[in-house]
């Protein structure tokens, strides 16, 4: 079963960020972790669909002030066909909640990854 957990967890990265060894540079345990249960598990839940869980790691990450994890979701986001528009409302809608310089930083993220002017989503 851990076998299959991984192979799904795999899958699920190389759909979310083109590269199904994106977890490499994490200790042997962590990658396992990642893999199996996050990505093999967690992930692979059947009541909200990618979009949403994207949509809502990005929104913890925002509330987080995580910049760095920040770039990987929102081109995960973009590359599942988030729209843009979707992650700028929902930045707004969090700040009033976890502040505005956490809103700010992830703005600055957003446009790092997706910059406003291209409007594309990598399912265009």
């Amino acid at each position: 079963m851990t076998d299959d957990r991984k192979e799904k967890g795999r899958e699920l990265l190389d759909k979310l960020c083109g590269n199904p060894n994106g977890v490499d540079g994490l200790p042997q345990n962590l990658r396992d972790y990642s893999l199996e249960h996050l990505f093999g598990r967690v992930w692979q839940g059947e009541d909200l669909e990618l979009k949403e869980r994207s949509l809502i790691t990005c929104t913890i990450l925002t509330a987080l002030a995580r910049e760095p994890e920040q770039h990987f979701h929102f081109a995960a986001a973009k590359r599942l066909g988030v729209p843009r528009e979707k992650l700028v409302e929902m930045i707004a809608h969090t700040a009033h909640y976890a502040g505005w310089p956490n809103a700010m930083g992830a703005m600055r993220s957003l446009n790092k990854v997706w910059p406003e002017d291209t409007g594309e989503s990598l399912n265009t």
